[in-house]
Parts: C-alpha cells; structure tokens; sequence
C-alpha cells in the first residue's frame, strides 16, 4: 500500500501548483481522499476532501476559491490544483486516503511560496 506525492516546489506568490498523489495496493476509488497540511509551528490542517466517486468536494476556508481537489480513479490519482498561491500556503502537504477501518498517508510534499 502506498500513496507517494509529488508536485510541490517553490513559486512566487500569485502562482500556480499541481499536486498529485499516485495509490498503490489497495482500491483507490473505495476510498474518500484528502490533503493536508503542517506548516512550520503550526497544527496540521484538513485543506481539501473529495469523496471515492469524485462527486462530492469540500474545502477549508483558507483555500476555498483558490484551491481545486481532483481525483482520476482510472489512473489511481488524486489532484489539488492550487492557484493565487500565497505565502501562508507554505507548508508540506500529505494526501490521505480514508475508509472505515483503513487511512493511509503519503510522505509529503514541500511547497514553498515566496518572493
């Protein structure tokens, strides 16, 4: 079982990110996924939910407008799209796929905004 994301980097303030996160080993499309993030001295957040079928998203206030989540369960991957970028968005960001009884994480990705 695995979820490995990839995409994160720096960028200017105002820009634009695409983070993915490939699933390995288990049914991806069974699983509701999410992204969050810990930026340094700072608590984790929950930025984004998307159900199994795609159908249902929820974002939290801090991105909500800026920031898209996306799921291709053909391809075992899941999107979030992060647009306006600014530099409290700065933060390693994990993918998280959930299920009764079962969550599994990704390691993270670095994503740095900043001038």
């Amino acid at each position: 079982v695995q979820l490995v994301e990839s995409g994160g980097g720096l960028v200017q303030p105002g820009g634009s990110l695409r983070l993915s996160c490939a699933a390995s080993g288990f049914t991806f499309s069974s699983y509701e996924m999410t992204w969050h993030r810990r930026a340094p001295g700072k608590a984790r957040e929950l930025v984004a939910t998307i159900s199994g079928t795609g159908r249902t998203t929820d974002y939290a206030d801090s991105v909500k407008g800026r920031f898209t989540i996306s799921r291709d369960n053909a391809k075992n991957t899941g999107y979030l799209q992060m647009n306006s970028l600014k530099p409290d968005d700065t933060a390693v960001y994990y993918c998280r796929a959930e299920r009764a009884y079962a969550t599994y994480w990704g390691q993270g990705t670095q994503v740095t905004v900043s001038s």
